[in-house]
């Protein structure tokens, strides 16, 4: 699966819905965004039951604001809508693997109303 775009209107959702949702807020501007872009696609094609989406932090900027981003590239993962890991930096492909398998042997049991804790998610919980 390639990854999609996640906007304002479409986070929630997109979270909500889906086991695993892996999220990497980027810009255009940013080197290490470009460089870690092609290792999170391949990671999106090796790994098709899980959502790989990309945040543009500029053309998004009230959803980077409610996520608490603060550098980018910055990956975010939650598992049954429950936030489990946030990190900035970019991951080389054998680590973000490694956060793949953690992320699926994770037992989160859903919370209601886990998706607006994504204002303040866990840092490195994976």
């Amino acid at each position: 699966m390639a990854t999609i775009a996640l906007t304002s209107d479409t986070f929630e959702q997109t979270v909500r819905d889906n086991d695993i949702v892996l999220i990497d807020f980027w810009a255009a501007w940013c080197g290490p965004c470009r460089a870690f872009a092609p290792i999170f696609e391949r990671a999106s094609e090796a790994h098709p039951d899980i959502v790989f989406a990309k945040v543009d932090t500029e053309a998004e900027q009230q959803l980077a604001a409610a996520a608490r981003i603060q550098a980018i590239p910055t990956l975010m993962a939650f598992k049954a809508g429950v936030p489990v890991f946030s990190q900035a930096g970019a991951l080389p492909a054998p680590s973000l693997q490694k956060l793949v398998d953690a992320i699926r042997a994770l037992d989160v049991e859903p919370r209601a109303g886990s998706v607006g804790a994504a204002a303040s998610p866990s840092q490195g919980a994976a």
